[in-house]
């Protein structure tokens, strides 16, 4: 089972930027495909990212030209750079992690982090 853990969360204004981090341990990083999904209050879990081994990207329709994620396989993480952010980006951000075949761009993961918190003001 792999681990992870979420950093970089905080309490910004509308049009700012973060950096989410994702440190994976506990077996090999590069053979899990990564996510990052989030939950606003009194909402479902929602997806937002997923990379897959080789590198290829998905997102959701509501971030794309803002949210880009990542992987440093050196690093054992993944990130999710978050810019002109929304308040309506105000949720607690998961990072989760799956194997797949390197091409794959999972959705489905059974590995999850404990969650980052990201407030945006307006």
């Amino acid at each position: 089972q792999v681990q992870l853990v979420e950093s970089g969360g905080g309490l910004v204004q509308a049009g700012d930027s973060l950096r989410l981090s994702c440190a994976a341990s506990g077996r090999t990083f590069s053979d899990y495909a990564m996510g990052w999904f989030r939950q606003a209050p009194g909402k479902e879990r929602e997806f937002v990212a997923a990379i897959s081994r080789s590198g290829s990207t998905r997102r959701v329709d509501s971030v794309k030209g803002r949210f880009t994620i990542s992987r440093d396989n050196a690093k054992n993480t993944v990130y999710l750079q978050m810019n002109s952010l929304k308040p309506e980006d105000t949720a607690v951000y998961y990072c989760a992690a799956d194997s797949a075949p390197s091409a794959v761009v999972t959705t489905n993961f059974r590995s999850w982090g404990q969650g980052t918190q990201v407030t945006v003001s307006s």
